[in-house]
């Protein structure tokens, strides 16, 4: 009778759960050549069997080719501490990461990190609590980066960091400096098309709390505008901490304004202040444009921002508007990318440390003027 019932087993996926179950009672990494002697199971088969397991989740492939178990749950649940739900941006993130995790049947662990450093720390803690298997953190304080990177880390837990990078985290996001640079170029165009190659200031509205590669949106813009107008002095670049906010960009560019008044007693267009502002967010740069237009000084002021909030292509859409352009980081394209690195940090597969998105200029009255898909 026993002999009978043997004749529906299935030989090799006998061999397979042989192997998955001897590397979930030794619970500890175990080498190729390890699993043929314990299983005896030819090694071929073993290799064969062992990258299966690997490519569906089940095993992680360490660095030094060791084989591990991945405690699984029917569900893979991933984490996500995102920027501040008040920010544009941030929620679209959400958004395409929720799309992208239910597509692939994964449950999403959404926290709010308000825009703020201990929150974001607190978020971290509670992920780590919920026994996620992996985390995405979209934290702009830089300061409280190395504590949350230190903190997952200890936890066992992989790390996606959004935007800005964390200490033992994979990075995803746009080129700060390369993105910065383009969007310094449009400046520069305008200035020479406009107003021929001349400008008397060119204002960074900065975020230093995000650390010094997000930084680089500034700094590469007035890396391209120097490159184009070489005669504009040192002095007349600024840079302003508009902390990627509405209101304080929009009191900064106007406080500026008011103490650089354009000289109303000549005819000369040459005597305005004409002011170039690369803005290190959209919603910084619609904080100076209403600065800007509660002034009426709209055609002595061009101004870039980065991101391509929906609310920004609208204000590019109108009749006047000193919103020139922004540089789209194509949000849609950060959950199926976010996800697909996930899966293969879980599946033990090399992931590069820097991961870009690829960015495109976005321009006034140009076609591409679209709201973000």
């Amino acid at each position: 009778m026993a002999k009978t019932k043997n004749l529906y087993l299935i030989p090799v996926l006998s061999k397979a759960l042989d192997i998955l179950e001897l590397l979930q009672n030794e619970n500890e990494p175990m080498t190729l050549e390890a699993i043929h002697r314990r299983t005896r199971v030819s090694k071929t088969t073993v290799y064969r069997v062992l990258k299966t397991y690997v490519h569906r989740g089940y095993l992680a492939l360490a660095p030094d080719g060791t084989y591990r178990h991945v405690a699984r749950r029917r569900k893979m649940r991933f984490g996500f501490a995102g920027q501040s739900a008040e920010m544009p941006f941030s929620n679209e993130v959400t958004r395409s990461l929720n799309e992208a995790a239910l597509a692939l049947g994964v449950e999403l662990i959404v926290l709010d990190n308000h825009y703020d450093g201990l929150t974001a720390v607190k978020n971290a803690e509670a992920l780590i609590r919920s026994g996620v298997d992996l985390i995405f953190e979209f934290n702009v304080a830089h300061e409280v980066a190395p504590t949350i990177g230190h903190r997952i880390a200890e936890a066992g837990i992989p790390l996606i960091a959004i935007d800005i990078p964390h200490p033992n985290a994979i990075f995803f996001g746009v080129d700060n400096y390369r993105a910065g640079m383009d969007a310094g170029e449009l400046l520069a165009r305008y200035a020479v098309e406009r107003w021929g190659g001349e400008a008397d200031w060119v204002l960074g509205l900065d975020l230093p709390a995000a650390g010094t590669l997000v930084q680089g949106r500034v700094s590469g813009a007035f890396e391209a505008v120097r490159a184009t107008l070489p005669g504009l002095a040192a002095q007349n670049y600024l840079r302003l901490d508009g902390k990627g906010q509405f209101e304080t960009s929009r009191k900064l560019v106007g406080d500026f304004l008011d103490k650089h008044p354009p000289d109303r007693h000549s005819h000369s267009h040459s005597k305005d202040k004409r002011i170039l502002i690369a803005a290190a967010t959209d919603t910084s740069a619609l904080g100076a444009v209403a600065a800007v237009r509660e002034r009426r000084r709209v055609r002595q002021v061009a101004i870039v921002g980065q991101d391509c909030i929906a609310e920004a292509v609208a204000e590019m859409n109108r009749a006047e508007t000193p919103l020139i352009g922004t540089i789209s980081h194509e949000i849609s394209t950060y959950g199926p990318t976010l996800m697909s690195l996930a899966l293969e940090l879980l599946k033990g597969q090399p992931v590069a440390p820097y991961n870009y998105v690829t960015h495109r200029v976005v321009e006034r009255g140009g076609a591409q003027a679209q709201p973000p898909v």
